[in-house]
């Protein structure tokens, strides 16, 4: 996985809490925007039957959130993020641009894991 994330001004450090799992239902999206010291950080954290996926809520087209114009970005069977704005096609389980403005483009994967109570964080926690 590649870390362009950390590359943002503005990106959280790894275990920082987002949202409970018990919150996310299988087979929807959820986008939250981080508040920091450096800035805000848009996450899109995707949950299907046998992953949980995070991603930047940006699309690499002009770097808006998928979800600008409406919360149903993830196809039906779970396999394909739209962006809301341009409709771009994407991957829900890679991030690459699989249609549209989405071809030879990809979302950066941020690394998401469940802490021991529960949560949804940043990284790969230990335990």
């Amino acid at each position: 996985m590649t870390q362009a994330w950390q590359q943002y001004r503005s990106a959280p450090a790894l275990g920082t809490r987002l949202v409970r799992l018990d919150e996310l239902a299988v087979g929807t999206t959820h986008s939250l925007t981080l508040q920091g010291e450096k800035g805000s950080f848009p996450v899109l954290i995707v949950r299907l039957e046998d992953a949980l996926l995070g991603y930047v809520n940006a699309c690499p087209h002009q770097y808006l959130p998928l979800d600008q114009r409406g919360p149903r970005i993830l196809s039906q069977d779970g396999e394909s993020l739209r962006c809301t704005n341009h409709d771009a096609l994407f991957s829900s389980r890679t991030g690459e641009g699989t249609g549209g403005l989405g071809l030879g483009c990809e979302l950066d994967p941020v690394p998401v894991g469940v802490d021991p109570e529960g949560w949804v964080v940043i990284g790969e926690p230990a335990g």
